[in-house]
């Protein structure tokens, strides 16, 4: 079975379905997604329902990314005004004009996993950092959903996104053995998907350009 790794998908809706209809085969692939699938775009809420659906349907896995952690505490916690100006005030004016239920959304967002691995692949939204012992500390800046620093080359091939590659083009470190993935779809860019084996070999390179729906009026 090969893995689709997903990059960031920030509320493009037409692009992630495009990638998918074109290049997921379920009973064959394994889809993970890196998380951030909400804020800047012009459809959180459809993308999360279709997350939703993928994940109910077929072999997926959809990772927490930092957006929705912090669209969860906004939420669960305190207001969060710096969420509110990176897309989170366009989201929430989404879910009340869709009438979706941001409940439910919210209590799917606590189950996703912070990353998924098997013995020769790491995947998680901002990879380990090199500056921590303790990457899944929420509370510091340097964790598995916040970090931008040099990432920690952990002995497995990681695949993150998070920092946004804006000229589309997906990066490789070859001392920490990671892939960033994150080809900014939201800023015009692409979405990209690195289709692998179990072994971590890299075998497709996807990339799909931003379809201007996503986006249109949004910058």
């Amino acid at each position: 079975m090969s893995i689709l790794v997903v990059g960031d998908v920030h509320g493009c809706y037409y692009t992630f379905k495009k990638l998918v209809d074109e290049n997921f085969q379920p009973g064959e692939d394994l889809l993970v997604q890196v998380g951030d699938l909400i804020d800047r775009g012009n459809f959180a809420p459809e993308t999360v329902g279709y997350a939703r659906e993928l994940q109910e349907e077929h072999q997926a896995v959809f990772l927490k990314g930092n957006h929705e952690a912090l669209m969860l505490e906004h939420f669960r916690k305190r207001e969060i005004p710096g969420w509110l100006m990176q897309g989170g005030a366009q989201t929430v004016a989404q879910y009340e004009s869709l009438k979706r239920d941001v409940e439910s959304d919210l209590h799917w967002f606590e189950m996703l996993p912070l990353f998924w691995e098997n013995e020769c692949v790491f995947i998680s939204h901002a990879g380990i950092s090199s500056l921590t012992d303790d990457p899944f500390k929420e509370n510091h800046s340097e964790n598995i959903i916040w970090t931008r620093s040099l990432l920690k080359n952990i002995g497995k091939l990681q695949i993150h996104g998070h920092t946004p590659q804006l000229d589309g083009t997906p990066k490789f470190n070859e001392a920490s053995q990671s892939w960033n993935i994150d080809t900014a779809a939201v800023y015009g860019a692409g979405l990209t998907a690195l289709q692998l084996d179990e072994t971590g070999d890299v075998l497709k390179t996807i990339f799909v350009k931003t379809d201007e729906k996503d986006i249109k009026n949004n910058f």
